[in-house]
């Protein structure tokens, strides 16, 4: 199935690969026979993604990313397979959705000259009463 993450951004199934482990917690009698933990690996650095949402994608991932430029997902929440594979698609697709929106350009701004004024004229008032603690010191 493929993954719609924003217009004209579009992920096939075949740039994904998944790795069933077994998983620890929820599970039953099943829990060391069957593998229903999913691993999902995204290659960032070969996918169709556009160059700056690749850079982006590596910025967020932090630990997640490996230095191939592999995005790797855990899921071991559910007891079944599907389910787990299903946590993790959605993840990825939260996190790549996330990815998408460009960060807005930092506009520079200056301090005002009332605000400059202000702050010197605090910093007098300040120094007059510290200043004021020492006048009568006669040693």
């Amino acid at each position: 199935m493929r993954m719609v993450i924003a217009p004209g951004i579009v992920i096939e199934p075949t740039e994904l690969t998944e790795r069933f482990v077994r998983a620890s917690g929820p599970g039953g009698q099943n829990v060391n026979k069957v593998a229903t933990a999913v691993e999902l690996n995204f290659n960032v650095a070969a996918s169709s993604l556009p160059d700056d949402m690749k850079l982006r994608v590596a910025h967020m991932a932090g630990k997640r990313m490996t230095a191939d430029g592999i995005l790797m997902i855990d899921s071991r929440a559910y007891r079944t397979q599907a389910q787990n594979r299903e946590a993790a698609r959605a993840r990825l697709l939260a996190f790549l959705k996330l990815a998408a929106v460009r960060p807005r350009p930092r506009r520079k701004t200056r301090v005002s000259k009332a605000s400059k004024l202000d702050r010197l004229a605090a910093k007098k008032r300040r120094a007059a009463v510290k200043a004021a603690r020492h006048a009568g010191d006669d040693d």
